[in-house]
């Protein structure tokens, strides 16, 4: 098998790919938050399936049991062969998700291209609601597990793409959506992609609110199909 030297991983979205320069660099942190139903799994699963068309594995963190083998299989439909390079890992509750991250080093070869944390909150968010007492450990262990995932991204130069799900946030009397441990997700995450909900279900807006190259935040929007996430254009 010829693998080629991975240098950035498409998401398969040509608008957000030219925002990004290429898509998901090798060595940074990418983030991807939304409410449910914007596309962000699905997202996820693509860059995963872009990864295996350049013969490198990813390592799949499913925490919300949200990955689908059929979605991947519609994803990667020209070439489902491709799929048995992607690694699925599913921890159970927040402490195994601690273990999963911790011995990131030992599970990532050479052929792996991608690590995928889908979402990286929600068994926080779980943990956090059976023991608010707990939040401020817990809120430092998720900040530890981002700081290892960021140095893991950059040791062994393959990137790392975290999903998260989102609250309302209030400021000066204007309601906003940020992720969920705002703060600790957005310090460590070079790339930021928001995907929100349009008034057609089918249609999601993606921005682009931070990115290697330090642009200006850039909005596109994108059609969920069932091969995927793709541009939308307006006929």
């Amino acid at each position: 098998m010829c693998v080629t030297v991975l240098q950035k991983i498409s998401t398969g979205c040509e608008s957000i790919d030219n925002i990004l320069g290429g898509g998901i660099q090798f060595g940074n942190v990418g983030l991807i938050y939304g409410e449910p139903e914007t596309g962000k799994t699905t997202l996820a699963i693509q860059c995963a399936a872009n990864c295996t068309r350049q013969n490198y594995k990813t390592l799949f963190i499913d925490c919300d049991g949200t990955f689908s083998a059929r979605r991947m299989s519609q994803i990667l439909s020209d070439d489902l062969g491709k799929a048995e390079l992607v690694i699925l890992m599913k921890p159970e509750d927040f402490h195994e998700q601690t273990v999963v991250v911790d011995q990131l080093p030992e599970y990532l070869t050479k052929s792996f291209g991608l690590v995928i944390v889908d979402t990286m909150t929600s068994l926080y968010r779980v943990k956090v609601a059976e023991s608010p007492s707990r939040t401020f450990e817990l809120n430092r262990e998720l900040n530890r597990q981002m700081a290892l995932s960021a140095q893991i991204a950059r040791t062994q130069k393959i990137a790392v793409l975290v999903t998260s799900q989102v609250r309302s946030a209030f400021h000066d009397a204007q309601v906003s959506i940020e992720p969920v441990a705002t703060r600790v997700l957005k310090f460590w995450a070079d790339t930021i992609i928001a995907l929100k909900p349009t008034g057609n279900s089918q249609v999601i807006k993606a921005t682009v609110e931070k990115n290697p190259r330090k642009m200006h935040p850039q909005t596109c929007r994108l059609k969920i199909t069932e091969t995927g996430i793709h541009e939308y254009s307006v006929r």
